[in-house]
């Protein structure tokens, strides 16, 4: 088996194909052309998100048996094109979803005590008490939506703040638990003093959160996206903020994010303007992104090319 390795991924990966006398190829340093001239050699791809792997880029690799994807998003490859040419493709998101949950924690931990402000004041020589008293979290309510594996990691680090944790998931039932209830939409816009997202990319989630979306909250809420950036209007989050609908925000991803993990245009003014508000954390896409979730992510990518390769 002939398989390009297109991102940096751990070790364990390169070291289970040698085991398995599979040829392997370091190509994170290839450019798009790269892929092309040598697709056709192709019998696996191990990727992140270096390319979007639509059909024309997949038409060219005609020997392809699989593309593995450690992490969770598939959104940058075509997987009806995938499906109709019996290309299997794997991905691991059971690898970050403890990480994930515990960057998302972190965050709001630190927006509802005012953390980043003391710290930064205090720093500065600044002592200021009364102006950064924080809330607790018990007796509030979570919203929140999508209750894949990231949603639930995230559901099971609250259930021990005594909270009240709802969650809303369009495409499934039935995952009530002792700690989580589980509820429609209307019921997070009734309820919610906080709002998670754990959506993946399609075309119900682009651009969710969006004027409409937000006016439909009773209460005024916090904002929290670890999911993808695409699913948040930042034009219309930055009006909720300045209006106080929104109190808070924690962002891990942004809508001018590229698929490479960069942003597309840092002067972008939408951008420039959610920077400026204290009550908004912002962090580079790095939720899920540990020592310990890069070993577990190859570790589950592996043993899943295994049983459908090997065994």
């Amino acid at each position: 088996m002939r398989v390009a390795l297109l991102d940096d991924f751990h070790p364990l990966i390169s070291e289970s194909f040698s085991k398995w006398n599979w040829e392997y190829m370091d190509c994170k340093d290839w450019s798009l052309e790269d892929f092309k001239t040598n697709a056709h050699t192709l019998e696996g791809i191990v990727i992140r998100s270096k390319f979007a792997l639509d059909k024309s880029l997949l038409k060219l690799a005609n020997k392809l048996k699989f593309i593995a994807r450690p992490g969770s998003g598939l959104e940058h490859i075509d997987l009806e094109y995938c499906q109709k040419k019996n290309i299997e493709v794997f991905r691991s998101p059971e690898g970050n979803s403890d990480a994930l949950a515990e960057h998302a924690l972190g965050m709001l931990l630190s927006l509802v005590n005012n953390l980043q402000k003391a710290n930064a004041e205090v720093k500065n020589n600044i002592w200021k008490r009364e102006e950064n008293r924080g809330s607790e979290l018990k007796g509030k309510v979570m919203g929140i939506i999508g209750f894949g594996y990231m949603g639930r990691a995230f559901a099971q680090r609250l259930k021990g703040f005594g909270m009240e944790i709802i969650a809303y998931d369009k495409y499934k039932s039935g995952f009530k638990t002792k700690y989580v209830q589980e509820v429609t939409l209307n019921k997070i816009f009734e309820k919610s003093d906080f709002v998670s997202l754990h959506t993946p990319l399609n075309k119900d989630t682009i651009g969710m959160v969006n004027k409409n979306f937000i006016e439909k909250f009773k209460k005024s809420f916090v904002l929290i996206n670890t999911a993808r950036g695409q699913s948040v209007i930042l034009k219309d989050l930055n009006e909720a903020l300045k209006t106080n609908k929104i109190l808070g925000a924690c962002l891990d991803v942004l809508e001018i994010e590229l698929k490479n993990f960069n942003l597309k245009n840092t002067s972008n003014k939408n951008f420039e303007q959610l920077k400026k508000f204290e009550n908004v954390i912002l962090s580079p896409h790095i939720a899920g992104w540990t020592k310990e979730s890069k070993k577990k992510m190859a570790s589950i990518i592996i043993e899943k090319i295994h049983k459908k390769f090997i065994l």
